[in-house]
């Protein structure tokens, strides 16, 4: 028991340390960032290397922290971003960590498997999404797709970066309109109104409504609260 205490202790560094390998072998680092301590023990614990290769895992527990993590290192090959942090809403840590490094390959990880949510983070720039509902098997393929890009392309020992959907036009009509038009919709649906999405976004009333407008004309409603249910 003391030495499966010290193991976990020893796991729940911000830096999980990689094996030794007999090979010189160059180590993949992942940013995880997650504001559950055992999540973050958890998943550095299960995945100390992947096909072979060691890796080392840097962990933060909120946004700004991992975007200071990030600008330390510029070695970090992956970040697993969880939606849900204390310091920011949704999808909103998604763009801003986008925004502050727009090369930074970001897969979310989450436990909401929303085909709007999926469908909106890739829009704004993730390249994956990790269900935490996932099987170690699939989240060990989906990693390997992450730090891989080469495999997931020839689809050697690798899984979809994306959870797979049924084909719906009702999405794809709003992907096809831009992010700009994706973050609307997204506040629009948590019960925003446009005033208060001017304030949020710094767009003037106006324009919002006229965003608000090419939702409805693109997803061929007549009013906002038919909008709101077709994606109840």
């Amino acid at each position: 028991m003391q030495e499966a205490f010290r193991h976990v202790c020893e796991s729940s560094s911000s830096v999980a340390m990689a094996p030794t390998y007999g090979t010189a072998v160059s180590p993949k680092r992942v940013l995880l960032v997650d504001d559950h301590e055992l999540v973050r023990v958890g998943v550095k614990s299960m995945f100390v290397e992947l096909d072979g290769t060691p890796i080392v895992w840097l962990d933060a527990g909120s946004l700004q922290e991992a975007l200071a993590v990030y600008a330390s290192d510029e070695g970090i090959d992956a970040v697993l971003l969880d939606l849900n942090l204390a310091d920011c809403k949704g999808l909103q840590g998604l763009r801003q960590f986008i925004q502050a490094y727009p090369s930074a390959r970001i897969a979310v990880f989450s436990g909401t498997q929303d085909e709007f949510v999926v469908r909106q983070a890739r829009a704004l720039g993730a390249v994956g999404y990790v269900p935490k509902g996932a099987t170690v098997v699939e989240v060990k393929n989906t990693l390997s797709s992450l730090l891989w890009p080469q495999r997931a392309r020839n689809q050697v020992c690798s899984g979809p970066l994306f959870p797979r959907f049924p084909a719906s036009a009702m999405y794809d009509r709003v992907a096809e309109l831009g992010s700009r038009h994706l973050d609307i919709l997204e506040q629009v649906l948590s019960g925003c109104s446009n005033q208060e999405i001017s304030n949020a976004t710094g767009l003037s009333l106006g324009t919002v409504k006229n965003y608000v407008s090419s939702l409805l004309l693109a997803l061929d409603v007549k009013s906002r609260s038919h909008m709101i249910s077709l994606f109840r």
